[in-house]
């Protein structure tokens, strides 16, 4: 399993998801409170965030522990945007640590992190050739290009995570399937066999696997729903 989260509202840096906040994801990757499967989150990490100045996303992924990575709290400071999404990685057992395995996943635009697993036999039927589309051997790494096929066929953030989500699930009873997304205008997140929350405040929004600090305001998204937040609106909805 993982831990990952995502901001959507005015400009923050990566440090605002993962060393400022009291149980941000440094220190999930090693005391994580809501996690059910695993207990620590050594196996890389990744983020990725948005500039003007560029067409797609920035990203930066490591296979190393976050905690080990000396550069990373001048790069959290420094990387500032309206838009961004960060995950620290407990892989599966049998699946490869490398960088190519790490989220954020990217394509085009939109950026992706899945928190859980599932069986790849399961997720064949939703493209062709899903092994030589993807960036990594990694189940996550299927999930995300499936789920980015789906996007460039004109399916939007929100739908094209629930058609995975729902399909892989009805196939893999024991799947789990949290994903977070973003696209620099949006977020979606699905729950579906961990723990999700959000919190909104009067600069934006929050997405987390579990909660980033003890304020008030954080709410869990229900099992098997699918969560979008846009600048004006949050949104539930059953999967």
């Amino acid at each position: 399993m993982c831990r990952h989260a995502a901001w959507l509202g005015e400009p923050r840096p990566l440090t605002w998801l993962i060393h400022e906040p009291e149980h941000g994801l440094f220190k999930q990757s090693y005391a994580p409170r809501h996690q059910r499967n695993g207990m620590i989150n050594a196996d890389g990490y990744g983020m990725g965030w948005y500039d003007s100045t560029r067409p797609e996303p920035v990203r930066y992924r490591r296979t190393v522990p976050i905690w080990s990575d000396a550069n990373l709290p001048a790069l959290a400071q420094i990387a500032r945007s309206t838009c961004l999404l960060a995950a620290v990685r407990s892989a599966t057992a049998g699946m490869p640590i490398e960088e190519s395995a790490t989220a954020p996943f990217t394509d085009k635009g939109w950026l992706l992190s899945h928190n859980g697993r599932v069986s790849k036999d399961v997720l064949r039927d939703l493209a062709d050739d899903l092994a030589g589309r993807a960036e990594s051997a990694c189940d996550a790494a299927w999930v995300a290009t499936a789920v980015f096929l789906r996007g460039r066929a004109g399916l939007g953030l929100g739908e094209a995570l629930a058609e995975v989500v729902v399909h892989a699930g009805k196939k893999d009873p024991g799947a789990r399937l949290n994903l977070l997304a973003c696209d620099g205008a949006s977020i979606a997140a699905t729950a579906w066999g961990d723990t999700l929350f959000h919190h909104r405040s009067h600069d934006g929004v929050r997405v987390a696997s579990e909660p980033l600090d003890d304020l008030p305001g954080w709410q869990p998204v229900p099992e098997r729903s699918l969560l979008t937040v846009t600048p004006d609106r949050v949104a539930v909805q059953p999967l």
